[in-house]
């Protein structure tokens, strides 16, 4: 724990490319000897006054509120010095080193890791190709890479997930940050089905100026980046880019010449820098002979039954009773019956609504209130946030968006 928090000090200096904090790892051997380094070990190194004088900045408040944050929102930490870091991700220029994870490990190296990217404004043809790619990329037993954007990551995770497969999404923000925000139950089901992965800390904004470093390592976790829609310039172009340089394969979906948003895909495929594809099993055949007997290439879908089974669900109707109530002066919520569906919640979670379905309470009132130890609560009201279940207002108290019944 001692090391990770030099780690996280040294991954906080501002001003430092990961390429560049890779570098001083390799040259001091570890993050505690960057931190009590001499001025005297810089200056030998070249760096300019501002970065020298980050580095002199000894202050360690940074790096244990990120700790702090960490073990109570549930988020796992990963540097580049342990064993489970993925050797795929590490061999590529400038790795983060510093992943913060949460959902399954991310044991990618013996597995078919396939990016898919493409635009957020895509068409109905565009999601059409990246929910049914993400489908039969799952059913042949591949690990889909993807972002968390709307328009072509939306489609692809949901179709690898409706598949049945395991996800990775790469965030340009903190994990605790949903964005977008419709996207808040998708981040809850790719925790479970897969790993949500940033190499940016609990708290941290989805910025654009992220998504371009973000994207070198949606690649570099990938064998090969399937690009489905892309216009130009485009954020999927410079994920395809970043594939190209990490001598990763590229592949690329044609669209209607002329189409704004495939004007990306159809301009890779014409200077050879992506095959053609048009269906999973054109990519998953390129690494057969790699994963013999742990990928299959399967022929795809019929439409029809692609279509039927990536049909998103109608939203449930609510009876009579569920329907929003207004509720002591309140906003109008809805009303959960417990008997309906028993298994919609966990314990934990059953007992804090219950405990802030009339009032709002800290996270140490509502331990107290219910007696389930502080490292439960915060994990149970991270769920529920992710689900809009619950609600955090001023003074970090939460309350309960919806009202249980017997």
């Amino acid at each position: 724990m001692a090391n990770l928090k030099y780690f996280l000090w040294l991954t906080q200096r501002r001003g430092f490319l990961p390429g560049e904090t890779r570098a001083l790892l390799d040259h001091f051997g570890t993050p505690e000897a960057v931190y009590y380094a001499q001025r005297e070990e810089y200056d030998l190194l070249g760096l300019p006054e501002a970065k020298k004088r980050e580095l002199e900045d000894r202050d360690l408040g940074g790096a244990e509120k990120i700790l702090e944050d960490c073990d109570r929102l549930g988020i796992r930490i990963m540097t580049i010095q342990d064993a489970d870091y993925p050797e795929r991700l590490g061999q590529i220029y400038d790795p983060p080193c510093v992943l913060y994870w949460q959902g399954k490990p991310l044991h990618v190296d013996d597995c078919l890791t396939i990016g898919v990217v493409g635009t957020r404004k895509s068409t109905t043809y565009g999601n059409g190709l990246a929910g049914k790619l993400g489908m039969d990329l799952a059913r042949s037993g591949a690990v889909l890479v993807s972002g968390m954007a709307e328009g072509i990551d939306t489609a692809g995770l949901k179709g690898a997930l409706k598949g049945g497969g395991t996800v990775i999404s790469v965030l340009g923000g903190g994990i605790d940050v949903v964005y977008p925000k419709e996207n808040r139950f998708l981040y809850r089901d790719v925790a479970a089905a897969g790993t949500l992965v940033s190499e940016y800390p609990p708290g941290t904004r989805h910025l654009g100026s992220h998504f371009r470093p973000r994207n070198r390592i949606l690649s570099g976790l990938s064998m090969g980046v399937a690009v489905v829609e892309a216009g130009v310039p485009s954020g999927a172009l410079i994920s395809a880019r970043h594939a190209l340089e990490q001598n990763r394969e590229v592949f690329a979906f044609p669209g209607p010449v002329g189409a704004p948003y495939s004007v990306g895909t159809n301009g890779l495929i014409q200077s050879g820098e992506a095959k053609l594809v048009t269906c999973a099993a054109d990519i998953t055949e390129e690494f057969q002979n790699l994963f013999s007997g742990r990928v299959r290439t399967l022929p795809p879908l019929e439409d029809g039954e692609a279509a039927q089974r990536l049909e998103e669900p109608a939203p449930p109707a609510f009876s009579e009773k569920e329907e929003a109530k207004e509720v002591e002066g309140g906003p109008q919520r809805a009303y959960i019956s417990l008997s309906d569906d028993p298994e919609a919640f966990t314990d934990d979670e059953r007992d804090i609504l219950l405990a802030i379905q009339r009032q709002s309470l800290t996270a140490d009132d509502i331990s107290e209130k219910t007696q389930i130890p502080a490292r439960r609560v915060l994990s149970a009201l991270t769920m529920l946030q992710l689900r809009a279940l619950v609600e955090e207002k001023p003074g970090k108290r939460f309350f309960a968006n919806v009202i249980l019944t017997a």
